[in-house]
């Protein structure tokens, strides 16, 4: 920001204008515009795609259903012969109301999910600790070098 100074101090500093920043510059700009018409060419895309998963959509996205057995492990047999025990290791088998089929559908077990969130909380304070030692090292060697500079100045008199 400027105040009631030399034009010249408006401008850019020239440390922006190397060809290796105007280059990175250039890089990520390309890459941000890539990705938003990308994305502009991948919703038509998924359009056309969506209207032939909804033929062959399991039932339970398509249609009402009761859960006919809760979210359990998967054993080791439903591992290999049920694709929906690949995606989180928990299945629970549901009856479609108007088709009257049982299939099965990959469920999230409350168990897990309390793993997870502990082992996020852990992860958290971890890291909350290691930020914390580092702001006091930093603040440490920022006051040493406050002091030594008052010493020097006091020296220096």
């Amino acid at each position: 920001m400027c105040i009631r100074v030399m034009e010249s101090d408006c401008r850019i500093p020239m440390s922006c204008l190397r060809p290796r920043i105007l280059a990175l510059h250039a890089l990520f700009w390309g890459l941000v515009s890539l990705r938003v018409f990308g994305a502009a060419l991948l919703s038509d895309e998924k359009t056309a795609v969506a209207v032939t998963k909804a033929m062959t959509a399991p039932c339970w996205q398509l249609e009402e259903f009761v859960v006919a057995k809760e979210c359990s492990v998967c054993e080791g047999l439903q591992l290999k012969t049920i694709p929906a025990c690949s995606q989180t290791g928990f299945i629970e088998k549901i009856n479609c109301t108007k088709s009257n089929r049982d299939e099965y559908k990959s469920c999230r077990s409350t168990k897990m999910e309390e793993h997870l969130f502990w082992k996020f909380e852990g992860t958290m304070l971890a890291l909350t600790v290691v930020f914390a030692i580092i702001v006091v090292i930093r603040q440490r060697s920022l006051d040493r070098q406050a002091s030594d500079k008052v010493r020097r100045q006091i020296e220096s008199i």
